[in-house]
């Protein structure tokens, strides 16, 4: 291990570790399975934001109503975090197991 001096990104990783080991948190290794099922469901996400991309891009391409755009701009922002939020939370089921 390197005696050199440390950037702040090496000693705020020390401290959360540190953090983590007074607090009981412990790391534990995926599986094979468990990344193949990490990445298969991040390729699915991946593909289902892509084609609400599109949708939204085809609705509102030529749009001149400001406050029509608005609604679907609002709408588009809602449905991604809605699939973010149901990626992030699968992936924290699968690491649970």
């Amino acid at each position: 291990m390197d005696s050199g001096p440390k950037s702040a990104l090496e000693l705020a990783m020390e401290r959360l570790k540190q953090k983590d080991a007074e607090q009981g948190v412990s790391e534990r290794a995926l599986s094979d399975e468990q990344k193949n099922e990490i990445a298969d469901v991040r390729k699915t996400y991946a593909a289902r934001l892509a084609q609400e991309e599109i949708i939204f891009k085809s609705k509102t391409a030529g749009f001149l109503d400001h406050d029509a755009r608005q609604v679907l701009e609002e709408n588009y922002r809602r449905d991604i975090e809605r699939l973010n939020h149901e990626r992030d939370r699968k992936i924290e089921k699968i690491r649970e197991r």
